[in-house]
């Protein structure tokens, strides 16, 4: 006795569907994609410092702005303290800070680079603040503000630790 088979072809996927699912939802995704602006800044790490001791002038400053919680402290890594801006029951005062590194740039015009130390804790949008205050402000000329770099280098490192 004979068996017969059937012979049957390998079946084909149709994918017509599927297409056309993926033409309507590529526009539509597009669409609503939130398209987002990065800023990138370039950052260094501060330098060590040498063992010797340097007296202060003006082509040795060695500007650094310590963010601490409670207070910025603007100082000289061999000179010492400049200025402590406290704390407000606002937060930070950004603006004081401002105003201290436009006294500072008047002095060493040829000052281009800074410190910026957040002790931990600090919250980034304070820290891009302090960055922000320190590398450019803004003047006034005749009847508009126009904005100046203060201190366009900015390098970034951790606070040092208060002793107590």
């Amino acid at each position: 006795m004979r068996i017969r088979r059937l012979r049957r072809e390998a079946a084909g996927l149709d994918v017509t569907a599927f297409i056309n699912l993926i033409v309507v939802l590529v526009p539509f995704l597009l669409s609503t994609t939130v398209f987002t602006r990065i800023a990138v800044m370039e950052l260094s790490l501060p330098a060590q410092a040498s063992g010797a001791l340097e007296q202060l002038s003006a082509e040795k400053l060695q500007l650094e702005v310590v963010v601490r919680d409670e207070a910025i402290e603007v100082g000289d890594r061999i000179g010492g303290l400049i200025q402590s801006i406290p704390k407000t029951p606002t937060g930070h005062d950004i603006n004081a800070l401002g105003e201290t590194m436009k006294v500072i740039k008047l002095r060493f015009p040829e000052k281009m680079d800074a410190t910026v130390l957040p002790e931990p804790g600090i919250a980034y949008d304070t820290l891009v603040k302090v960055m922000d205050a320190v590398r450019a402000g803004r003047q006034v000329q005749g009847t508009s503000v126009v904005p100046v770099d203060l201190f366009p280098d900015i390098s970034i490192g951790d606070a040092p630790i208060r002793k107590r």
